[in-house]
């Protein structure tokens, strides 16, 4: 039995820490709270237990003698805890207090720091709380003090004299008071200061003012916690240095309908520039029921001159039949491999294959006509392919002599997970763009979510990889409003961010 006590950092989940990650992995009981993003939970194992004990001012869903009790009685039940804690659990966290509970009780525990929302925060600001030219001291406290209190645990006039940086955590609701007794203490009303609400998340504002403006701007801007304030002449560098907020999709939310096992590499180009994804796994990708014609056409692979993979999931679960029969590369002897495009052609890389030929254009009517062109008649050919696929490529191959061996290697089938989050941001305005990177993410998606409901919202742009996902938007009566001219994901990605974020036309 163990905890872990972890620093959940202060919002992005790439800032949670690589011990933090990998204890998350292994732990039996997560514990969790209200600024612990829920993304780092998609590092737990699919049966650890999830408790959330989320407190907000004024809503606790659990009392913190009660979180106290629960880590030691979850402890003594012999299973390893993971007590996940916005920003590092020793910095205005009551971390100690649950440390201290722990170790009273006899359990071992352990401590994870993590990034504080003190530091992360104005950094993802454009706010270096130290500068040579400005501040060479740093002063982090909490503002949440009762201003009733005829003692404050703050030294004001300390504070105001040091010349140091300060940032406060925590004290939105006591702002003008925070700000009086700084002024009163001698602090200049000019003082620079700025206040930072969700720092590092997709939801992240920032504003620079001056000390004796705060409380009204905070006010006009509709600033509440979560928010960092910064109070010294750091704040000045807001405008040069605010790098996340000048993302180039920064407040768009895209949707992504690929399956999961495909879409991580779009999310993660998405949300490079900023955007916020929601993942709608429109299709699934699932092994077919059997294989024993995919196998007797592995065996007999050196009877055909070509293979053909359309899709990098065809070489995926290829290559895993191809194992399972214990070959590797060396049965694709003397075979000539053909890929649709580039992602199909990497695919194949990464099992030491370079495919002879790759069309310019990553359609089936391409790879159809520059295979005609190389001459195909008395060619054997075999086709590893989704299931559901058009009947462009083979019909082609066969009308010019070939003969064509056409074998499912995988199926796609509707999927309605993130259903109800993108309905939801739908009914909100939420949502910028849909992207489709296949015919099967259009009808699925609109199955799912219904026409009716997208027209409702001609503001959401729609986006599709190529020419056959554009013609199936048409058939669904929709015309897209983004499409790449080169049809690979990167590509789908830059046309969408020079669309929303208004750099050009549609590509």
């Amino acid at each position: 039995m163990r905890v872990y006590l972890i620093g959940a950092g202060p919002g992005d989940p790439g800032l949670l820490t690589c011990k933090g990650r990998d204890i998350l992995a292994a732990a039996d009981v997560i514990v969790y709270d209200y600024l612990a993003a829920e993304e780092l939970l998609a590092n737990a194992r699919p049966d650890a237990e999830r408790i959330y004990v989320g407190k907000i001012a004024g809503n606790h869903a659990m009392a913190q003698g009660d979180i106290n009790q629960l880590l030691v009685r979850k402890a003594r039940e012999g299973k390893t805890v993971a007590r996940l804690k916005g920003g590092d659990p020793y910095i205005f966290g009551r971390g100690g207090e649950e440390a201290l509970e722990l170790f009273e009780a006899g359990v071992p525990f352990e401590v994870v720091p993590g990034v504080s929302s003190a530091i992360a925060a104005p950094a993802y600001a454009g706010i270096p709380l130290t500068h040579r030219a400005f501040s060479s001291s740093l002063t982090i406290i909490t503002g949440h003090e009762d201003p009733s209190k005829a003692d404050s645990a703050h030294d004001w006039d300390a504070l105001a004299r040091s010349g140091s940086t300060l940032v406060i955590l925590m004290g939105m609701k006591n702002l003008p008071e925070i700000t009086r007794k700084l002024l009163h203490a001698g602090m200049p009303g000019s003082t620079p200061a700025a206040l930072v609400n969700w720092g590092t998340t997709l939801r992240q504002r920032s504003l620079a003012t001056t000390l004796e403006d705060l409380p009204a701007a905070a006010v006009r801007e509709q600033y509440a916690n979560p928010s960092i304030i910064v109070v010294g002449h750091v704040a000045t560098l807001r405008e040069k240095l605010g790098w996340f907020e000048r993302q180039p999709l920064f407040g768009k939310t895209i949707v992504v309908t690929r399956a999961r096992e495909q879409a991580s590499s779009s999310a993660a180009l998405f949300s490079s520039l900023g955007a916020r994804v929601l993942q709608f796994p429109a299709i699934r990708i699932e092994p077919m029921p059997s294989y024993a014609e995919l196998d007797q056409a592995i065996a007999g692979l050196s009877s055909f001159q070509w293979v053909i993979f359309t899709s990098a999931n065809g070489v995926r679960f290829f290559r895993t039949r191809l194992e399972a029969l214990g070959l590797d590369a060396r049965a694709f002897a003397g075979v000539r491999l053909a890929a649709i495009g580039p992602a199909t052609a990497q695919a194949l890389a990464g099992m030491g294959l370079r495919a002879d030929f790759v069309p310019d254009s990553y359609v089936a009517e391409s790879v159809a006509q520059g295979l005609l062109a190389q001459g195909m008649a008395g060619a054997r050919v075999l086709l590893p392919r989704a299931l559901e696929a058009r009947d462009v490529l083979p019909k082609a191959l066969r009308g010019a002599g070939a003969t064509v061996d056409v074998i499912p290697a995988y199926r796609t089938v509707p999927s309605s997970e993130g259903k109800d989050d993108v309905l939801e941001a739908l009914e909100n305005g939420g949502i910028d763009c849909v992207t489709f990177g296949s015919s099967s993410t259009v009808r699925n998606f609109f199955a799912a979510v219904g026409t009716e409901v997208m027209k409702r919202h001609p503001e959401v742009r729609l986006a599709a990889i190529g020419p056959v996902t554009a013609q199936t938007l048409r058939d669904a009566g929709f015309e897209p409003d983004i499409q790449p001219g080169e049809f690979t994901i990167p590509a789908l990605v830059d046309a969408v961010c020079a669309n929303l974020a208004g750099r050009g036309e549609q590509a």
